[in-house]
Formats: C-alpha cells, structure tokens, sequence
C-alpha cells in the first residue's frame, strides 16, 4: 500500500531503495486540468525500463539530473535522450529508460488542461517530445532553476503548482462545442460515433477533426480508440476474463478486432497486458 505523507502525498514504494516515487493529486483548483503531479528519483545504479500504453495523459517533464532514453514505439536510440520536455498524445506504446541517474517532476495533465496550459495547438506536441524552452520559453527555464534550488519534494510541488495555476487562471476557457465532444466520448466509452457527433454541432466531420487536432492533438477517431482501449484495459483487471465479452462491451467490432487495437496502443496482447496488473 502507498504511505500517505502530512500534505496529501504518497510515497508508492516505501522500503524499496532503487528508486523513490511521491504522487500528488493536485489541488481543487488545479482538478479538470491535472490529474497528479509525481516526483521521481533513481538512488542507485541500473537499467530502468518502463513501458507506458496509449493513454490520455500530456505529461511535462522537468529534469534535474540525468536524462531519459523515451522510444515511440520502438526501443530508444542513441539521439533518443529527453530531460525537461513536454509530450502530447501517441496511439502507441512509449519506452522510457533510464540508468539510475534520473531525478525529476513530473505533471500530469489532461488533454483540454494541457491545452490551456500551454497555449498552442495541441497538435505541435502529438507524437513528440518537445524541449522545456520551446513550450514554455523563458519561463519554463526559470521554474526548473527554482525547482531545482528548492529542498525536497514538497517545497517543488508547492512551486509547481502555483506556476500552473497561475497559468491556467489566465488561459483562455476551452470552446464549449470541443468540451461537449470530448466529454461525450469519455463517458460513452469512446462508443459513440463520430459522424453523430459532428451531426450534434451542425459541423462536418473534417471540422470537428480539425478541432480535435488543436485542442487535443488528435482526431475524435483516434481518441476514441485510446478510450475504448483504455476501457477494454481496465475492465480485464478488474476480474473480467472473457475478451469475447470485454470486446463486446467495449464496442470491438470482435475479438480480433479487440487484438490488433491492443497490439497497436500497447505493443502487447490482452492476455499479456492484463497479466502485468
């Protein structure tokens, strides 16, 4: 079990001395646009591997030590090596390694809180990592020089959180059409069809994608596939064991169909995937 700290943190991995993981959910103010915020430091020697699937998060970086090696789909080369960066949305697994020498804070956002967030078209970050100084300029250079004076984790989520919220309170509201959409394909399940929703705007499809692809980063389609997997994920570890079904319920034309979506988001079968819960 998470050890919960004084200010609301949890430390995810008491007792284990290879790395050490604090996870915050952010403040009432920050909710809707940040899902947690994470700090994260390596304390000895090794290869770390991490495999992350297709998911709604827009993560930003902030390195203090050692960089990652991050491969989008692949495995990491050589020039694949990020340390302050901010990453959009990718319909596929992602690979992180590190040596044991990373340390950094981490921000979770949704995709409309990122959106916001950073003021540009989503679509410049999809399928990428993009520098600290190229998404936040002069200012993301001096939140990683406090971040890194500051003495421990608590005093960096303290500083972060003011910076984002800051940030936020002056951005521009998402368009309500783009909210709606998105909303309704995460409560369906990502089971509505799109050719419905762009019916409901009085928009065309090629509109409504266009939308999606800056306040998002990606079209109602492919979002709606990271939902459906995501859906189909969640559902296999909480007890349900027939794909068949899962497929069904998640609106999978079948189980093949369900297969090849799984392979594509998470480079995994469903049984291998559900296993590693």
């Amino acid at each position: 079990m998470p050890a919960k700290c004084e200010d609301g943190s949890r430390r995810e991995n008491p007792g284990l001395d290879r790395f050490e993981m604090v996870r915050r959910a952010p403040g009432p103010w920050l909710q809707g646009s940040v899902t947690d915020i994470c700090f994260y430091r390596e304390t000895m020697p090794g290869r770390f591997r991490n495999v992350e699937y297709a998911s709604l998060t827009v993560p930003l970086v902030i390195s203090f030590a050692e960089p990652f090696a991050i491969g989008l789909g692949k495995e990491p080369g050589d020039n694949d090596r990020f340390a302050s960066f901010a990453a959009g949305l990718y319909a596929g697994p992602v690979v992180i390694e590190s040596l044991g020498g990373a340390c950094c804070i981490q921000v979770n956002f949704t995709p409309l809180g990122a959106r916001r967030f950073f003021g540009l078209a989503m679509s410049e970050l999809t399928d990428r990592m993009v520098g600290l100084d190229d998404v936040l300029g002069i200012e993301g250079v001096a939140l990683r020089e406090r971040l890194g004076n500051a003495h421990g984790w608590s005093a960096r989520f303290a500083i972060v959180e003011t910076f984002v919220a800051a940030r936020l309170t002056e951005a521009r509201e998402t368009q309500a059409e783009i909210a709606w959409a998105y909303d309704r394909i995460i409560v369906s399940g990502g089971r509505i069809r799109v050719s419905s929703l762009a019916d409901r705007l009085g928009w065309s499809r090629k509109h409504l994608a266009g939308k999606f692809s800056d306040t998002i980063g990606v079209g109602p389609k492919t979002l709606s596939r990271i939902v459906r997997f995501n859906r189909a994920l969640a559902l296999s570890r909480q007890g349900k064991s027939d794909w068949a079904d899962i497929a069904a319920d998640c609106g999978y034309a079948d189980q093949a169909h369900l297969v090849r979506e799984f392979r594509d988001l998470a480079g995994e079968t469903p049984t291998a995937l559900a296993a590693q819960a």
